[in-house]
């Protein structure tokens, strides 16, 4: 596809994790629900928060803020984010992130900018500035891939 063809702009959502700003595409978000009825699992990893039922699947509820070295918070303000897993598995087609607050609609164009001078985490695959605003990428892939090796999937 030629820069010709591109649309002028993605629409994303900043989603509050923690200290952390992150950017995502819309289409990587299937819904945004409550923070409600995360069954924990015993002797899971730290960013392993539980298992949540949605749309009659059991969900793993990751913890992005406990990926990159931060503290976890789950209070009145948290929500859980439904991500659209772009693997190919049909038995993992979905996954849930913690979230803090309502998320932002932006729209992103090309004038967005690289930010150099913040240090990404493992599950980061850059950091940008808009509006005086650093925001993360996360590595959804990387997540993914996490979450498979993990053994709590399939």
């Amino acid at each position: 596809m030629s820069e010709q063809n591109l649309p002028p702009f993605l629409t994303c959502l900043l989603l509050n994790v923690a200290e952390r700003k992150m950017l995502v595409p819309n289409t990587a978000v299937a819904e945004l629900v409550p923070y409600r009825n995360v069954e924990k699992i015993e002797h899971a990893p730290e960013w392993l928060l539980g298992q949540f039922e949605w749309r009659g699947l059991r969900l793993p509820v990751i913890s992005y803020a406990a990926l990159s070295e931060q503290q976890t918070q789950v209070d009145e303000r948290s929500r859980i984010v439904i991500v659209n897993a772009v693997g190919a598995r049909q038995d993992f087609r979905f996954y849930a992130l913690v979230i803090q607050g309502i998320p932002r609609t932006l729209r992103v164009d090309a004038r967005l900018a690289v930010d150099t001078t913040s240090e990404l985490g493992q599950y980061e695959l850059q950091a940008v500035k808009q509006q005086g605003e650093t925001h993360y990428i996360p590595d959804l892939q990387a997540i993914e891939k996490l979450i498979l090796s993990s053994g709590i999937v399939g």
